[in-house]
């Protein structure tokens, strides 16, 4: 169990299917747990010490106002608190389940660097927005006029999703075409249902459908429907895939069957949770039950497929990362909740080639931290002679994401893009080089956080609407 005091008591962790918790969102639990679940919201907002530089608010990439609305759930005013919230912040609840707080927010509160433990800040945004959902506080969204002009968004995730809703509420006509089968993107399908439970994205979305967004989905841009076709039905174009392309294995034997991609195997695990048909976890391709399974890779990916592993009855989960624990890219919250559920880390190790096929074993090449590379960071050296074969039955590689090439799959050839692959656009604009055309996320910025890619859409929505309104000034004139 996590261990942010508030979570013990506001939710519950919805596992997969065949062993799911009770659901305890029922009239029944708030009957129980409503008032102590109210007062520990209370409390811990009560913490904040509303100082003079509010640096949670500063290091959160949407800039809430984060110590306005714990004055006000402090004082029990949660519907006011809500929606300061939802002013800066498209999917608060999201946020609340899934930021890395201890990076952001909550690693920057003064009582936390005073040594008092942090102020829970994601818990309480969480909860005030699952009371203005139980208590029909969260408004549909309903523009005072409708506009002629249309915007087609590539992408149903965080970014593609939070700019559909700043669009549709100030009247504009949007279409979000996804390649999946629901939408929600990474939400949906890469992050699990324990940290995020699902009802609660397709939620979000299902608000966008009442409200007029319409959500063309299995809609594979380049193969469906020609980008240039989305471009001339619409006044703009929004970009927001994300980053999907797997950063593959290297050394001999990195084909054999039993090594997975995580994008595959958290899909596969998402798709369960929603009661679909998954052959490849009945097959045991894509599934941990009583196998070893070694997770590699050290960031958020990583931790949430050994938790996953875990979950669906591995016999053993091990995470092997090549620097150490101080080093790596994931939260630490993470780690400490992978290591309370039996994950094994094993640090300063790094995969040099596998054994069997499928896999049995993998060799594993014990480091150390050598001198700082370019950024800085204490560059991972080989220890000559420190090796050994760490058994495995399924292995999972969580290295990252690139982007994939979207000139090539589009046949847009004028479409730039980076030395690393990411679209060149504007920096809180969004805007590309193309007339027209706008990139939000990680496709612009590389494989990064939720909370980032809500912060670009609402920006670059906003760029869209000037963008529309000064086109149609001057036509006007």
């Amino acid at each position: 169990m996590a261990n942010d005091p508030m979570l013990k008591f506001v939710t519950v962790p919805r596992d997969m299917p065949e062993k799911r918790a009770p659901d305890l969102r029922s009239q029944d639990f708030h009957e129980i747990y409503a008032e102590y679940a109210d007062a520990k919201a209370k409390e811990q907002a009560s913490r904040c010490s509303q100082c003079g530089v509010p640096y949670c608010q500063t290091h959160c990439p949407l800039h809430n106002n984060i110590p306005d609305w714990l004055r006000l759930t402090a004082s029990g005013r949660l519907q006011e608190a809500y929606e300061l919230s939802q002013a800066t912040n498209t999917f608060p609840e999201i946020c609340g389940r899934i930021c890395p707080q201890d990076r952001l927010c909550e690693g920057n509160c003064v009582i936390e660097q005073s040594g008092h433990g942090t102020v829970t800040i994601g818990a309480v945004e969480k909860y005030i927005t699952d009371t203005a959902w139980d208590q029909g506080w969260v408004q549909p969204i309903a523009p005072i006029s409708e506009r002629p002009e249309s915007v087609g968004i590539i992408g149903a995730g965080p970014g593609g999703l939070a700019a559909a809703d700043v669009l549709r509420r100030a009247g504009l006509q949007v279409t979000v075409y996804d390649r999946y089968d629901r939408g929600g993107g990474l939400m949906t399908y890469g992050i699990p249902g324990f940290k995020l439970e699902k009802d609660v994205v397709i939620r979000r979305i299902e608000q966008l459908e009442q409200g007029g967004v319409e959500l063309k989905l299995n809609c594979e841009v380049g193969t469906d429907i020609s980008f240039g076709a989305i471009r001339g039905k619409h006044d703009a174009v929004i970009i927001a895939t994300g980053v999907y392309k797997s950063r593959e294995l290297q050394g001999p034997g990195a084909g054999a069957a039993g090594i997975v991609r995580a994008i595959d195997y958290l899909t596969a695990s998402s798709k369960q949770w929603f009661g679909d048909a998954v052959p490849e976890i009945d097959s045991g391709e894509l599934n941990a039950s009583g196998k070893r399974v070694v997770v590699i890779g050290g960031g958020d990916t990583a931790m949430d497929c050994v938790r996953t592993a875990i979950r669906q009855g591995a016999t053993s989960v091990k995470c092997l990362y090549r620097r150490d624990r101080a080093n790596m890219p994931g939260s630490q919250r993470e780690v400490n909740n992978a290591e309370e559920e039996g994950v094994i880390f094993e640090w300063l190790s790094a995969p040099k080639g596998f054994l069997g096929d499928p896999i049995t074993a993998v060799k594993v090449q014990k480091m150390r931290l050598g001198a700082p590379d370019a950024t800085g960071r204490q560059r991972p050296e080989e220890i000559e002679g420190a090796e050994y074969d760490e058994p495995a039955d399924l292995v999972i590689k969580a290295l990252g994401f690139e982007p994939e090439d979207l000139p090539g799959l589009w046949e847009q050839p004028e479409l730039a893009v980076t030395r690393w692959g990411t679209i060149k656009a504007e920096f809180t604009s969004g805007r590309t080089e193309m007339d027209g055309v706008y990139a939000v996320g990680d496709i612009v910025r590389g494989a990064s956080l939720v909370v980032w890619a809500i912060r670009d859409g609402r920006d670059t929505a906003a760029a869209v609407l000037a963008d529309i309104d000064a086109a149609a000034t001057m036509a006007a004139e």
